[in-house]
């Protein structure tokens, strides 16, 4: 899992990537892949890591990647270095050019960029495809000539992939090719602290089946310099809980169609970040491969009933809370579990 980050120059990305991961990167230069994680603000885990201070607290994190490149190779450099991405933030400048319809087409022109990066994969690999026999195709290569005139129809249109309804095999299958757009997008509107409601109003007028957000970068970059209490006190009298940057980091993580579960060890709490949908030895495979390969049962109770049990786990097994779930058990998100295995 994981998150690439793309924008225009000067539209606040690399900012957004340190305010994110706490990792620089805007006094990099040249071409620099700079990788980062960014911890998942979540009430839950700090209420539940609270109860155990004792033990080291581990949050749900989302690997983050801002890419520098320039120069005649830079999309090759940008995908080869996204190529693992599973999602894309795409930053936008709405600081200096605060117009809405100026907003929308600076949006437009990186995404026209990705569409046209796309297109050209297609059509060179179609253009491979097209020149071989059938005898000497092989099946992946038969499923790429079926798949891939679909593709090119969406693309040449200006559209990007993930507009396109592809079957589950079909999307497993174009994976090789990296395409930008057939990821899932968030988009952040950088702009000025008086103005967020510029989010908004994009989203309306540019029709966008993304999520948008809106966040000042430079006012959230002052604010990431401060301590958790320092936060809250200066953010206070705003009526604000939280940096609007976790705002931003919670809508990646749903936007990869991630939950996270809770296990609370002898040494740590921690968050662990699977799919949704995800069943019960699956989840175990996450924190050990032996957990998945020896698994035996779930002992589960979701975190805002542990909170009302006991808050300890065996306060938990006194009042009958703990349930004990099998193999086709679908894993929750809040969900506080022990794993039983076997190797």
């Amino acid at each position: 899992m994981e998150i690439g980050i793309v924008g225009l120059p000067q539209s606040g990305k690399s900012t957004l990537f340190e305010i994110m991961t706490g990792t620089k990167s805007r006094e990099l230069h040249g071409e620099t892949v700079v990788r980062g994680q960014a911890t998942v603000p979540d009430a839950r885990f700090d209420r539940l890591a609270a109860v155990f201070p004792e033990l080291k607290a581990v949050p749900a994190r989302i690997p983050v990647t801002d890419v520098h490149a320039a120069g005649e190779k830079a999309w090759e450099t940008l995908r080869q270095s996204l190529s693992g991405a599973d999602g894309l933030l795409h930053v936008v400048d709405g600081f200096s050019i605060p117009e809405v319809d100026e907003v929308i087409a600076s949006y437009r022109r990186l995404e026209d960029d990705l569409v046209l990066s796309d297109l050209m994969v297609v059509e060179n690999r179609l253009e491979k495809l097209r020149k071989m026999s059938r005898t000497a195709m092989k099946p992946l290569d038969q499923t790429h000539l079926a798949i891939l005139p679909r593709a090119q129809e969406q693309l040449e249109a200006g559209l990007p992939l993930r507009k396109v309804e592809f079957s589950e095999d079909e999307a497993f299958s174009l994976r090789s090719f990296s395409f930008w757009t057939i990821r899932p997008e968030l988009v952040v509107i950088n702009t000025a602290e008086d103005n967020l409601a510029l989010a908004e109003a994009f989203q309306e007028k540019a029709a966008l089946s993304s999520p948008v957000i809106g966040i000042c970068c430079e006012f959230e970059a002052d604010l990431a310099g401060l301590s958790a209490e320092e936060q809250k006190e200066f953010l206070a009298p705003l009526g604000l809980d939280e940096p609007a940057f976790g705002r931003v980091v919670r809508a990646a993580f749903s936007l990869l169609g991630r939950i996270s579960f809770f296990t609370i060890g002898k040494e740590e709490v921690k968050a662990w970040v699977i799919p949704a949908e995800t069943k019960a030895p699956r989840a175990a495979g996450a924190i050990h491969k032996d957990f998945e390969r020896g698994f035996i049962k779930a002992e589960v109770i979701h975190f805002e009933e542990f909170e009302t049990s006991g808050k300890s786990w065996a306060a938990v097994k006194a009042a009958g809370k703990l349930r004990l779930e099998g193999k086709e058990y679908v894993v929750q998100d809040g969900d506080i579990i022990q794993f039983r295995f076997n190797v």
